[in-house]
């Protein structure tokens, strides 16, 4: 199975992912994390952060997620998913996918910015920042929609739900 866990940087994409992962493996169920920025760092930021860099991480991310899902190992993904296409290439050719967007308010991830984007894009230093100069294509039908605009053990308790649909799905 492949869990897709998409939104804009600062969402929790990778907490809650963590949290899933956890308790897959508590579980025994063979499962690996693959985080959008630590592939990039995996495989030495061979692209950029424009949208050609980003269009060539994503499809690595959707082929690498159906090469482990063939071999038996459930798949949880922490990553931005910029593009449509990639949500719908992976609809159609992964046996098991289940989409999860974080909706979070654009002014909260602002006020978190825990990479600092935010920041750094408002002062002019980067760009090609999703949300902000780039467009993010909100999914228009994800399996689970989760509005991330409470607290954190509010919002962990998702990756209950989440891990329920792979342990189902593994039996």
């Amino acid at each position: 199975m492949v869990i897709w866990i998409i939104g804009l940087s600062g969402c929790g994409k990778t907490t809650l992912a963590e949290e899933v992962v956890r308790l897959a493996r508590e579980l025994r169920h063979p499962t690996v994390l693959l985080d959008g920025d630590k592939i990039r760092e995996l495989f030495q930021d061979d692209f950029d952060h424009s949208l050609e860099g980003r269009k060539g991480n994503a499809d690595r991310i959707c082929r690498l997620s159906q090469f482990l899902e063939q071999q038996g190992i459930n798949v949880v993904c922490a990553i931005l998913s910029l593009f449509p296409e990639s949500r719908n290439w992976c609809r159609k050719n992964l046996i098991n996918y289940y989409e999860v967007f974080i909706d979070t308010p654009i002014n909260e991830l602002i006020q978190r910015d825990s990479k600092g984007l935010y920041r750094q894009f408002n002062e002019g230093k980067i760009q090609n920042v999703a949300g902000l100069d780039l467009e993010f294509t909100r999914p228009e039908t994800p399996d689970l929609l989760i509005k991330n605009d409470s607290t954190l053990d509010d919002f962990l308790l998702n990756a209950s739900l989440i891990f329920q649909k792979l342990n189902n799905e593994v039996k």
